[in-house]
């Protein structure tokens, strides 16, 4: 699909869909190591977009297993 953007897709079995409930809507942040970062609760009126942005931030400081940290001086 050549899309900019990493992209996942189930199979037509509703396992994702069974297993997030995403009904009422819910956001989600699937991390680095692949598993949830972050699940909001039921929206809309639930939503809390600062705790996702704050999630996504953390997400993104964070490195990867393979690169050790650097000393500081």
């Amino acid at each position: 699909m050549q899309l900019p953007i990493p992209a996942i897709l189930d199979k037509m079995d509703d396992r994702v869909n069974q297993a997030y409930q995403g009904h009422p809507d819910r956001l989600y942040l699937i991390g680095k190591n692949g598993k949830v970062a972050y699940a909001g609760g039921k929206g809309p009126h639930l939503f809390a977009p600062d705790e996702l942005v704050a999630a996504i931030r953390a997400e993104l400081a964070k490195r990867p297993a393979d690169q050790p940290q650097r000393e500081r001086f």
